[in-house]
């Protein structure tokens, strides 16, 4: 196989992986709480190729030799954490995140932690009654209580949610004559969001190795930065469908190019096998 149909070979792969992001991105437009992925290329290694002494004719002003390329490849498939539209539900167990943090959930009874973006959270009755806040696979969102300790957010029987925009819950009796708090939601900010790995649909987790607290530090919401919480809304998908189409096109027009590149390497290669002496 020449180089010419390896470097179509590759660039193809690496558009075909392209335009499975796009669809992905794509298909997860009106999902709540979807941050669009993105990636990144890189080309692979390069050929130097000397050329004879005989081609260094008068006039030439290049020097000899030429550089044989091998295609790209896609070498990583980032997050992009821009915020995304705020929709207004009314539901007081829908949350929206106005910043660049995450809530934490909790994902196994061993207290592993992930991380999302998803606010839309349910009432889940446990066996004594009381109302646990969680995602709509079950995991228990996490809160800070006041003596400093992080637990599942439990709302006592009988009594309604409220969030305000500091992240502070509190548990009300449906008459407001009792107010219960029940601390501060558990928010992380990603420093180092490609070290956070999918594991689910808008759940993350940090990769294996790596050390959360150097990751996603602790960030609650003060009057130092912009970050806020709103109750009653939900975060809406930060793709733009006009982006992505534009993005579809142009891959689709590279993967073009490139399988006529191979067909027409193909073909050169039948011509050379017929040549009769």
């Amino acid at each position: 196989m020449n180089s010419s149909m390896i470097n179509a070979l590759m660039s193809m792969h690496a558009m075909q992986r392209k335009i499975d992001l796009i669809a992905d991105n794509i298909a997860n437009l009106n999902t709540a709480g979807y941050k669009r992925k993105t990636s990144s290329f890189e080309e692979l290694l390069a050929t130097l190729k000397q050329q004879d002494e005989r081609f260094a004719q008068p006039g030439r002003l290049t020097p000899l030799g030429f550089t044989t390329g091998w295609g790209v490849r896609m070498t990583q498939v980032l997050t992009d954490l821009a915020q995304g539209p705020i929709q207004t539900t009314g539901n007081a167990y829908d949350l929206a995140i106005q910043g660049r943090a995450f809530f934490e959930v909790i994902v196994d009874g061993e207290g592993r932690r992930a991380y999302t973006r998803h606010g839309a959270f349910q009432a889940r009755v446990n066996e004594d009654g009381d109302v646990v806040v969680t995602t709509a696979d079950g995991y228990p969102l996490v809160v800070r209580g006041e003596d400093g300790t992080d637990g599942p957010l439990v709302l006592p029987a009988g009594h309604e949610l409220q969030v305000d925009a500091w992240g502070a819950v509190r548990a009300v009796s449906p008459d407001g004559s009792q107010v219960l708090e029940l601390g501060r939601l558990r928010l992380v900010e990603p420093v180092r969001p490609e070290a956070l790995a999918a594991v689910a649909d808008n759940l993350y987790a940090v990769a294996d190795g790596v050390d959360p607290a150097d990751v996603l530090p602790d960030a609650q919401p003060d009057e130092n930065n912009d970050l806020r919480i709103t109750q009653g809304a939900l975060e809406q998908s930060n793709v733009d469908l006009q982006t992505e189409l534009t993005d579809l096109l142009m891959a689709q027009r590279a993967y073009q190019l490139s399988a006529r590149a191979l067909q027409s390497a193909d073909m050169m290669m039948s011509l050379a096998n017929q040549l009769r002496a």
